[in-house]
């Protein structure tokens, strides 16, 4: 089964609410596609290509530079939040059993006043970004209310659990992605530019340059995942399906290596929603299929796995 476009301007971010009946049609839509794909393309969602190729190009800027000027915002630097900052080449291997991932990263994980950011030839880095981070907040409140309804769960059940994104108690990040030129022959025995992973937190927004990343269906085959310019890819990621008890599906996905003779570059922008650090996170029907965990607790247990060997 291929990915599912919905169409979301009923409730974009132009529009103050949603309609009872266009709410019940939008999450039906959603439901399928989560129960049965893991993934959607959501099209009118409000954010518009110029806001999303605005957070590439100052991103590109930042990458292009040479590593001594990205150093300084290395992940881990930051005290406050030690997930903020710049990922460097095959420093992060998404899937534990491969080489390092042949991408490099931005991680905005953190407003702190104390945070440094990246000035001189990217100076609107932090405006961009911040800008950019709200609007996806906001979008990713009202596919998280869409979602509650679909499952006919009381909207609080997820919203009261995100009410910290954008602060140094709740792990959400956006995070640009930048895939550089890759001569396939010379990379390592397994290597990829991103591996076999699930998602860690509630959804992912997803918007991509260009294609490259494979989604796994059910069957177990990978699947290419289209590049639909002005629309969001969004994900389950692994604590809804455990709140959900698998209603949900939070499906690996990864990003292969261009082909033989080809070294082309790809960029993406990943929002990794997150619940907020101390939120217990237990089955919905009460089914105790999972044992409950906090998600601050689970996403450290995830970021040790993808960064402990390297």
């Amino acid at each position: 089964m291929s990915i599912p476009v919905v169409d979301f301007g009923a409730y974009s971010l132009s529009q103050k609410d949603v309609a009872d009946e266009q709410m019940r049609n939008l999450s039906e839509e959603l439901k399928t596609a989560f129960t049965e794909v893991g993934f959607v393309f959501l099209k009118n969602t409000g954010i518009t290509q110029e806001e999303v190729d605005r957070v590439m190009d100052i991103s590109k800027k930042f990458f292009m530079q040479p590593d001594e000027l990205k150093r300084p915002f290395s992940r881990k630097s930051f005290a406050n939040n030690p997930n903020h900052g710049w990922v460097s080449l095959e420093t992060e291997r998404l899937n534990p059993r491969r080489p390092g991932d042949l991408k490099e990263a931005f991680n905005i994980a953190s407003f702190h006043p104390d945070i440094k950011w990246p000035s001189g030839a990217v100076a609107a880095f932090q405006e961009i970004q911040k800008s950019f981070f709200l609007r996806c907040k906001e979008l990713s409140l009202r596919v998280l209310r869409v979602m509650a309804y679909s499952l006919g769960l009381d909207p609080e059940v997820f919203l009261s659990t995100h009410r910290l994104i954008g602060t140094d108690e709740n792990g959400t990040t956006l995070r640009s992605l930048y895939y550089p030129p890759v001569n396939s022959e010379k990379a390592k025995e397994g290597q990829l530019r991103c591996g076999e992973h699930s998602d860690y937190g509630s959804i992912t927004l997803l918007f991509q340059s260009s294609e490259g990343l494979q989604v796994r269906r059910r069957s177990g085959e990978f699947i290419y995942a289209p590049c639909i310019p002005g629309t969001v890819l969004v994900n389950i990621a692994d604590l809804v399906q455990r709140w959900t008890s698998d209603q949900f599906v939070s499906v690996l996905h990864r990003v292969l290596l261009p082909p033989v003779g080809e070294s082309c570059t790809r960029q993406s922008l990943a929002f990794f929603v997150q619940p907020d650090d101390e939120a217990l996170i237990t089955c919905c029907d009460g089914s105790n299929k999972y044992p409950p965990v906090t998600a601050g607790a689970y996403l450290i247990e995830r970021f040790n796995d993808s960064y402990g060997q390297s």
